[in-house]
C-alpha cells in the first residue's frame, strides 16, 4: 500500500495566541511556518478545542476556546482554505478533550483510514498538552508519527514541560524533525 502523509494542525486558535484567554507563550509565532508546510501535504486536517460554556475543563483552565466564540476561531492568519477536515474535541461539559483524536464530531481514525493515511504529521498549540494527547493517540492507533518541533509551542506551566513533553512523545516512537525535514 502507498504511504499517504497528512498534517494535523492543532488548536491554532485565538485563545491559544496573544490576547487570548488561555495564550500560549509565542503560539502566534508557528502560523507562519504552518501556512508554509500546508502547501507540502494532500490531505490537511485541524482540531479546535469547542467547549461549552460550562465544562469540567474550566477547573483547571481558564475559560476558553467556547463553542461560537472569538476565542474558538481559528488565528486570523492560519491559511484554512486548504484544510480538509475541523475537529472539535472538548465538546461536552465532562470532557476535556486534549487529543484530535477526541473529536466528537467524526470518527477520526476512521476518516484517516479511508484516505490511507499512514503518515501522520503534527504541529500547533500547545506542545505539553494537546500536542502531546495527539501524538501519543496517534502512535496507539498505528500512525507512523511525525512531531514538526518547529512548527508548536509550550504553555509550560512549570519550567521544561514542553522539554519532557517532547522526550515523552519521542520515547513512545513519535519521530521529532523541523520543517526544514519536509521541504
Amino acid at each position: 500500500m502507498k504511504k499517504t502523509k497528512a498534517l494535523l494542525i492543532v488548536d491554532v486558535q485565538n485563545d491559544f495566541c496573544p490576547g487570548g484567554t488561555l495564550a500560549v507563550p509565542e503560539g502566534e509565532k508557528v502560523v507562519p511556518l504552518i501556512n508554509k508546510l500546508i502547501a507540502e501535504f494532500p490531505v490537511i486536517c485541524a482540531s479546535k478545542d469547542w467547549h461549552p460554556t460550562e465544562s469540567v475543563h474550566f477547573q483547571k483552565w481558564p475559560v476558553h476556546c467556547v463553542a461560537g466564540s472569538k476565542g474558538a476561531k481559528f488565528h486570523p492568519e492560519l491559511d484554512t482554505n486548504s484544510i480538509d477536515l475541523v475537529l472539535l474535541k472538548g465538546t461536552y461539559n465532562k470532557d476535556n478533550g486534549y487529543s484530535a483524536f477526541e473529536a466528537t464530531n467524526i470518527d477520526f481514525v476512521q476518516w484517516l483510514q479511508t484516505r490511507n493515511i499512514t503518515d501522520l504529521y503534527i504541529c500547533g498549540l500547545a506542545t505539553d498538552y494537546c500536542v502531546k494527547a495527539s501524538c501519543l493517540d496517534a502512535v496507539r492507533e498505528g500512525f507512523h508519527v511525525y512531531l514538526i518541533e518547529d512548527a508548536i509551542r509550550g504553555v509550560d506551566l512549570q519550567r521544561g514541560d514542553s522539554e519532557k513533553s517532547i522526550s515523552d512523545m519521542r520515547d513512545a516512537g513519535v519521530e521529532i524533525i523541523d520543517s526544514e525535514a519536509i521541504y
